[in-house]
């Protein structure tokens, strides 16, 4: 990068001033992947000093059914497949209810979009939920399964969130985003889900008072600049509505093995290279400068590896998301290593080893516990360390 560029685009971060499109795809195109960390760890300090969010809580993927064929999908699957799925309604409590001990503050629900299973189901299975862990919070369903229910159930997208939110639901996902520059969109995505139709359902939702997360999948087959679109996009809507309250880049998977029947499902990685630990930072960096008008950005460890998500805590991150315990949706692509579950524990030694003050949360990004600050460093180097895989 240009040196006096270098200096322009420094001096805009350190006064506040909000960053444009040729302002990112700059910072993308720099290698100074220290100087990025810097200006990004400078701006989250800013906004949440030198605490890490993280909750207590459970995925649940309802049914593995979908009737689109997303080309990076390694989750889905077709009626009558051998490992296809859906849950019955007592079994999503069961499963819900083994982290009841474990004080459990958030349900995370999303699945495929089931051709024939009946709108019902969902606000049914909510309520059943609801009663019986009547203090978790229920986070549920993408807004591509909110147009699907649209599609199934012949209401509108106003009347199916009402009675969503009636029977309990707490705030949408962020998923179905992936990229929305229509240039990579018509090549990765097979469902009727786009921009129009994500930010028409999230501008609904932030109407009725809902507090929502926004994601990106990167690392396919994307360009910065549709990185830099994709961000400028949710941070125009967020200016209109104010109802995000994360950002969260997921990191594109590899179909390295299909647990079940050896089948490669991605259909783009033939062509494709996941992003490496030093672009996932460098895209975490860009990220947090760019969208200066969300709160929190997330690194969802599960995508990328405990150790990238310690060193994203010092490019911008300063949430872990949480205990997750089973995440079909990724875990059905890789086997490269990371866990199934964190437990409370586990979170709070990954934050305080990398210098950091953890801080429980519950879905609305409450605070339910402060904890105390990581040990001093020569504190630490006293006795042996866990090394985190």
């Amino acid at each position: 990068m240009d040196a006096g560029l270098k200096r322009e685009l420094e001096a805009k971060v350190y006064a506040g001033e909000r960053l444009t499109r040729e302002d990112g795809i700059a910072l993308y195109d720099s290698d100074d992947l220290s100087w990025l960390g810097r200006l990004a760890h400078h701006r989250r300090t800013e906004l949440n000093g030198d605490r890490v969010m993280f909750n207590v809580n459970r995925h649940l993927n309802l049914t593995n059914v979908c009737s689109a064929s997303c080309a990076y999908c390694s989750f889905q699957r077709k009626p009558g497949e051998k490992d296809a799925y859906t849950m019955r309604i007592d079994e999503a409590v069961r499963k819900a209810k083994e982290m009841e001990d474990e004080q459990l503050t958030e349900l995370h629900i999303v699945n495929g979009l089931h051709p024939t299973l009946p709108w019902r189901y969902y606000p049914k299975v909510l309520r059943e939920l609801k009663a019986a862990l009547p203090n978790v919070n229920l986070k549920a369903f993408t807004a591509t399964e909110v147009q699907w229910f649209e599609k199934i159930s012949g209401l509108t997208a106003d009347e199916i969130l009402d009675e969503l939110m009636d029977a309990g639901l707490e705030s949408l996902t962020g998923g179905g985003a992936e990229i929305f520059d229509w240039e990579v969109r018509q090549h990765i995505v097979d469902h009727a889900c786009h921009w129009e139709d994500w930010s028409r359902i999230h501008r609904l939702a932030h109407s009725k008072g809902m507090k929502t997360p926004s994601t990106m999948l990167y690392g396919h087959i994307e360009e910065p600049r549709h990185r830099v679109d994709h961000v400028l996009r949710l941070r125009e809507l967020q200016d209109e509505t104010g109802g995000f309250q994360v950002f969260i880049p997921l990191r594109y998977q590899h179909d390295f093995v299909d647990s079940a029947d050896g089948k490669i499902r991605n259909r783009i990685q033939a062509r494709t290279t996941m992003a490496s630990p030093a672009e996932s930072l460098k895209t975490f960096a860009v990220s947090r400068l760019l969208f200066d008008n969300v709160p929190h950005l997330k690194n969802f460890w599960v995508m990328h590896g405990l150790s990238v998500a310690q060193l994203s805590l010092n490019f911008g991150v300063d949430d872990l998301d949480g205990s997750v315990v089973e995440y079909k949706i990724t875990h059905d692509a890789d086997s490269y290593g990371t866990p199934n579950t964190m437990h409370r524990d586990d979170l709070l030694n990954l934050i305080w080893d990398a210098g950091f003050r953890p801080v429980e949360r519950n879905t609305r990004y409450e605070v339910v516990r402060e904890y105390d600050a990581a040990p001093a460093l020569a504190e630490r180097r006293a006795e042996p360390q866990q090394v985190w895989a």
